[in-house]
């Protein structure tokens, strides 16, 4: 069974192979089929793919105490 530490650096990294191989709006499209559907997801994500940076997401999940592994 992973850790909790390997989950999150498959996404990682997953969320980095996608962010290269998907179109923005593809980008959107994956964020929302995996984001809960709590509250209107879509217009967030769409918010987080036209203003953040890879690194300011991280960062965010770091501040919501999700365990990061370089």
């Amino acid at each position: 069974m992973a850790t909790k530490a390997e989950d999150v650096k498959i996404m990682e990294k997953a969320l980095k192979v996608t962010k290269k191989e998907l179109s923005p709006m593809e980008y959107a499209r994956f964020l929302a089929i995996i984001t809960p559907k709590v509250g209107d997801s879509v217009r967030e994500i769409r918010k987080f793919r036209d203003t953040i940076t890879e690194e300011e997401f991280l960062a965010i999940l770091r501040r919501k105490r999700a365990e990061i592994i370089p």
